[in-house]
């Protein structure tokens, strides 16, 4: 290629490039103008859906709010389980924060049947996303219909060995108010798939209280004494099946280990566990019959 060539070829690619520029900033005026003209209509649009989402949200709070208090009085006055009030109760208000939030997004444009399509395709997902939330709602739904435990009851779980009295069962989740005002919240599921013991089933509740009395000591006495003291307290039930016995459980390496076993109520329970130990302890004191401490002979063997 000769130079001649070549310079009518680069001032054609000139031209071009020139023509091309031209017809640009012909165009963008026109465009540049015709956005920020558009701006403040688009922004006033885009404030006025924003606005119109909050007013929808606290509107249809306000109505949740008012339908889980009208739900909740009606089961009152039907008498209601506490357990399967509670349970509605809930279900009503997270259903009820469901359908305000596909209707905030109708409400700001979106499309409802989108959104639907979209969590429909995406189903597998969120199932395996939320597969213990899932599991936590069937739970609570045969909690519910098994009716293991009601609201008041004190339970433990053998999982973890979490106990306390029932507050609360809710759609996902159950609560537990423990012996030291401490708050437990235990999944459904796990609840659902343990094994549990409820202690509020029947209204008394045996003590097992173990005490070691001297080999040395009168063993007649010290069950004559701790009977007697038994059966003077207010706090133990008589009855034909719940008579207070005190029996030799074992022979220890330095005590003859004995047990007290009584009845108390249900409300009683904490408060005998407690306080009998030392009682046990005063009433041997006083009858002179010593608990003894840890010992042990040793011979050494001369050779």
């Amino acid at each position: 290629m000769n130079d001649t060539t070549a310079n009518i070829l680069l001032s054609k690619a000139n031209t071009d490039v020139l023509t091309t520029a031209e017809e640009v900033l012909e165009v963008e005026p026109g465009v540049i103008s015709k956005f920020l003209t558009e701006l403040p209509s688009q922004i006033l649009r885009l404030g006025v859906r924003v606005l119109l989402a909050f007013v929808i949200f606290f509107v249809g709070q306000q109505l949740i709010r008012f339908l889980v208090r009208i739900i909740k009085r009606s089961m009152e006055k039907a008498g209601t389980n506490r357990d399967v009030r509670s349970f509605i109760l809930s279900f009503v208000k997270y259903g009820g924060y469901v359908i305000l939030i596909l209707f905030i997004a109708a409400g700001v444009g979106i499309d409802a049947t989108s959104i639907m399509a979209i969590l429909g395709s995406a189903g597998v997902t969120v199932g395996l996303a939320l597969q213990g939330s899932l599991a936590n709602l069937v739970g609570g739904i045969l909690i519910l219909v098994m009716n293991p435990f009601s609201i008041g009851d004190y339970i433990k779980e053998d999982t973890h060995g979490n106990e306390g009295t029932v507050t609360d069962i809710h759609i996902f989740y159950t609560k537990l108010l423990t012996v030291d005002q401490k708050q437990v919240v235990l999944p459904n599921g796990d609840l659902a798939n343990t094994s549990l013991t409820n202690y509020s089933v029947s209204p008394y509740r045996r003590l097992d209280i173990p005490v070691g009395i001297s080999y040395s000591a009168d063993m007649k006495k010290a069950r004559e004494v701790l009977i007697d003291m038994l059966e003077k307290d207010g706090m133990i039930l008589h009855t034909e099946q719940q008579e207070p016995v005190v029996f030799v459980d074992s022979l220890g390496d330095s005590s003859v280990n004995l047990v007290l076993r009584f009845f108390v109520a249900n409300s009683n329970y904490w408060a005998a566990r407690y306080r009998f130990p030392e009682l046990v302890k005063q009433t041997l004191d006083e009858n002179g019959i010593s608990i003894p401490f840890p010992q042990m002979d040793v011979h050494i063997k001369e050779h």
